[in-house]
């Protein structure tokens, strides 16, 4: 036989047995707790807690259970929010009065007084996110997600140091040469950096911003200005390299497009070499910011480029190998990128005429005087250009 009863019936018992209770004795006590838990079953001290309790009239209470913030108060607390920019409860409840009183101030609201009262009474900013719960649903789908742009590192092929195998005249490593002075804060000249792997020939242009337009007409200044179509473009990580700006621009030229690993500036050695020997040489390390600053370097790369290329011998790694745990290195002869493009059996022989008609009519000192005049100029202007930004 079960020995469950029912609400209502433990209500009545309870009822019956509490008054007993209390004028009993300790014995007595206990034979009622042990009959009271028989038929109801919950814990003694819980059976104790009930018996000892008074019954509570709740019917004495006439607002209990009833909804303080009715609909009237919700839509009100609506209007409110969206004229506080549909800010949080806690800062909403910081507000609430101001906004209420400059709304109806202004004849933009008019609240019935018990709603007025229900509204600022004493809520809490949960309260006030809870009766806001539905709207803040309904605002929230109209929204459209912003979508993430597309990770297209995987689109573009890894090359390491190794993986060059002496390519032909033509592949270029990009770069860029930051001239901030130690201080990355604020707006400065960015220098786009190109070198042809194969020959050494170096080119630079310098960009007012990091950005993946400018970079795609630089490329097409720096094309114009090789005496080689561009074959190859290899570059880093950096976003405005890895974009579809870019990746496009080399599909619709026929340009391979390659990339080095993260963290691995050996991949790119070729550029890194030339960014401290010749970029980071002529400019400097001070802050170049402006336009002004911008045309002095340009005028400066413009008029060192012929000289780099045609009177700057460099070496190049032949091969290496490793000998008692070191590594010894063979170099093949040093000589000037023009003369490897000459020697270079893939170069077109009317480049290579050209090569040779350009490098007669450079008058050598001349270049130096205008090399050097730049490269006064852009230090000068740089303050200027820093001032006027």
């Amino acid at each position: 036989m079960s020995t469950k009863i029912s609400i209502s019936a433990k209500k009545e018992l309870l009822k019956a047995l509490r008054e007993r209770y209390r004028v009993s004795s300790k014995r007595e006590k206990s034979k009622i707790l042990d009959e009271f838990k028989a038929l109801t079953g919950p814990h003694r001290k819980h059976a104790i807690r009930l018996l000892n309790r008074e019954p509570s009239d709740r019917q004495a209470k006439p607002d209990y259970g009833r909804r303080i913030y009715d609909e009237a108060v919700r839509e009100a607390l609506v209007v409110i929010w969206e004229a506080g920019d549909r800010i949080c409860g806690k800062r909403l409840k910081a507000i609430l009065s101001t906004l209420v009183d400059a709304m109806e101030r202004h004849g933009h609201l008019k609240l019935d007084p018990e709603v007025r009262r229900r509204l600022l009474a004493a809520t809490s900013a949960s309260t006030l996110d809870r009766l806001l719960q539905a709207i803040r649903k309904q605002a929230k789908a109209g929204k459209r997600k912003r979508r993430r742009p597309k990770k297209l590192s995987g689109s573009v092929r890894v090359r390491t140091f190794s993986d060059w195998n002496d390519p032909p005249p033509g592949y270029l490593e990009i770069d860029f040469v930051e001239h901030n002075g130690g201080s990355t804060a604020g707006a400065y000249i960015y220098s786009l950096v190109t070198v042809d792997v194969c020959s050494g020939w170096i080119e630079s242009v310098p960009l007012l911003a990091r950005s993946q337009e400018l970079v795609v007409e630089a490329l097409d200044v720096i094309n114009r200005q090789l005496p080689i179509p561009v074959l190859g473009i290899d570059s880093d990580n950096d976003s405005a390299f890895i974009n579809d700006t870019l990746l496009d621009y080399c599909q619709g030229k026929n340009i391979e497009f390659t990339r080095s690993r993260a963290y691995r500036k050996n991949d790119q050695a070729w550029i890194e070499q030339k960014n401290g020997s010749v970029i980071c040489r002529f400019v400097g390390h001070d802050r170049y910011a402006g336009i002004v600053s911008g045309q002095a370097l340009a005028s400066l790369y413009q008029a060192s480029r012929l000289y780099v290329n045609h009177f700057q011998p460099s070496f190049k790694l032949k091969e290496k190998e490793k000998q008692a745990g070191n590594m010894k290195k063979y170099y093949e002869k040093s000589i000037t990128p023009c003369e490897r493009l000459l020697g270079h059996p893939a170069v077109p022989g009317d480049v290579k005429e050209n090569l040779e008609l350009q490098a007669k009519c450079i008058d050598l000192l001349d270049l130096i005087r205008q090399k050097r005049l730049m490269l006064w100029v852009s230090t000068e202007y740089r303050f200027l250009g820093n001032i006027l930004g």
